[in-house]
């Protein structure tokens, strides 16, 4: 039996990348999943466009929010996984914009006792910034031949635009590339993300995903690379929030949490305090505010 879908896309101020990301998930092969748009705290023109595209794109959009106190990205993204309803979670970021066979290869791929994780090609700053709906809408985005039209200079990345499933999936058990989970093109069995007690929320920018990958490793889990199936494209955008010593100490800590064979975060999902006033899920503009609960 096929498992139900979540997609669950963070985000943060930045509706305009966050409104051609929607487009891309509004004209997926495979329609048969839920949105959750994880938001670290952005302003109401954020929540304004989510309302929007719900209209827009007849996805279902449930958009989870908290109050603005700095990066707390890793907590968000535990409260959307506490409010999912689905059995296996796609991560995705609100700037990440999917090919349109993306959720089909998630789906396609979905194992017990497996977590899957993907890559992305980076735009320029110059294509990012002139990309419009059409060009999402159309599949252009992510067309290598379009890409290179508009001065893009893929080099070796050229090959991970094929569709042929066959030879991707060779070329996924082949590659030499690092066991690691992605928070912009990854996916796991909610269960299983329960089990690990989800994201460490004490953790800053820079490998949080990968830790909550390294103990989906030691629970046992094996790892699927989409490094070639499951195709997106990333808007460029500068990363103010990246600090080189918390970075570094995030690696230091990856290695503790590998080499202890730790499978469970202390300070992870059981662990939310309650939403604050305000700080809810809205399913539908017109429908009651529902908080989401703390814990599962």
């Amino acid at each position: 039996m096929e498992p139900t879908i979540a997609v669950i896309i963070a985000t943060y101020n930045w509706p305009r990348a966050l409104e051609l990301v929607l487009w891309g998930y509004a004209v997926q092969t495979d329609r048969r999943f839920r949105v959750i748009v994880a938001d670290d705290g952005s302003g109401p023109e954020t929540a304004e466009t989510i309302a929007r595209m719900r209209t827009a794109t007849a996805l279902d959009i449930t958009h989870i929010w908290h109050e603005d106190r700095g990066w707390r990205k890793s907590e968000i993204l535990n409260r959307a996984i506490v409010a999912a309803r689905d059995a296996y979670l796609i991560f995705t970021d609100g700037d990440t914009i999917p090919r349109d066979d993306f959720v089909a290869v998630h789906r396609r791929v979905a194992e017990r006792g497996v977590y899957a994780a993907g890559m992305t090609i980076r735009l320029t700053e110059g294509i990012s910034a002139a990309v419009t709906t059409e060009d999402v809408l159309k599949g252009r985005v992510t067309d290598r031949a379009w890409l290179v039209g508009q001065g893009m200079r893929l080099g070796r990345h050229a090959i991970r635009f094929s569709r042929d499933y066959i030879a991707n999936r060779w070329l996924d058990w082949t590659t030499t590339s690092r066991r690691r989970f992605r928070g912009l093109n990854g996916a796991a069995w909610r269960d299983d993300l329960l089990r690990v007690n989800g994201f460490d929320i004490t953790m800053p920018y820079g490998g949080m995903d990968a830790e909550l990958g390294d103990r989906l490793d030691n629970l046992g889990l094996r790892h699927r690379r989409l490094r070639f199936r499951a195709m997106t494209v990333h808007l460029w955008h500068k990363r103010p929030w990246r600090e080189d010593t918390l970075v570094a100490a995030n690696r230091e800590y990856r290695a503790l949490v590998r080499g202890s064979g730790r499978t469970i975060t202390p300070l992870g999902i059981a662990e939310l305090a309650p939403l604050a006033e305000g700080e809810c899920a809205q399913r539908r503009p017109s429908a009651p505010v529902t908080c989401a609960e703390t814990v599962p």
